[in-house]
């Protein structure tokens, strides 16, 4: 039997899809992972590239530094946090917590930088406009750089959430669950069926969720600043 009838046949087996080790319990792990990641990421980048954005202040320095973080190996990372997770919780400190923090690590460089260029690119015309209206700092930033900066700020949560997605399958060499489980154990069981099905799986959900994050950034693109920027 060829590869791709393997991974179909173990795909479609029901037996696969049930129980505490099936395929469901190993997707919501996953998922879960990896929007715990992500919103955390979120909550710890974006308001920093508000603030730069906006103010323009040390923003040299938190780009530049956030452009390096984007270089670390997301497993040396996992293995370096091992030895002080551990310490705090010997159970979830080597399987959840080295792998969560590997995500946050991973996510925050792209939604920060995306936000930071997304608010600093907005036309200072209008934000300089908007002053003279009387309008406060805060006012300025959710009235007008946000709602224009929108698209690209979407554009580095996408990024953020498609590469933790992929990269989650990591924990699962550390003994932590998700759809990694089945790319690990199928490669030590050598069942080709599980070990590619697995594969299928995590693209399938990367390609899923970029998918809807590609029609968010429509939504979020208005009429008449496509129309502008066609122009």
């Amino acid at each position: 039997m060829d590869l791709i009838a393997q991974t179909v046949q173990w795909l479609f087996d029901p037996a696969h899809w049930q129980g505490p080790n099936g395929v469901q319990v190993r997707l919501f792990e996953h998922v879960a992972l990896s929007g715990l990641s992500l919103v955390l990421a979120v909550a710890a980048a974006l308001p920093l590239g508000l603030w730069i954005g906006h103010t323009g202040r040390f923003s040299w320095w938190i780009v530049g530094s956030a452009n390096a973080w984007r270089a670390l190996p997301s497993f040396a990372v996992i293995g370096l946090l091992i030895p002080f997770t551990t310490v705090l919780d010997p159970n979830l400190g080597f399987t959840l917590y080295p792998t969560l923090v590997a995500m946050v690590v991973l996510a925050g460089p792209p939604i920060l930088v995306n936000t930071y260029q997304g608010i600093a690119g907005v036309d200072r015309d209008l934000v300089e406009a908007a002053r003279a209206m009387g309008m406060k700092e805060r006012q300025i930033l959710t009235g007008v750089e946000i709602p224009i900066a929108l698209p690209v700020l979407a554009t580095g949560i996408r990024s953020a959430a498609v590469q933790v997605i992929a990269t989650a399958t990591l924990g699962a060499a550390f003994g932590f669950g998700g759809l990694g489980r089945l790319i690990i154990l199928g490669d030590a069981n050598q069942n080709n069926g599980e070990l590619f099905g697995g594969v299928v799986l995590v693209a399938a959900l990367a390609l899923t969720t970029l998918g809807l994050f590609v029609l968010l950034e429509r939504r979020l693109t208005s009429p008449g600043l496509a129309t502008r920027t066609a122009g």
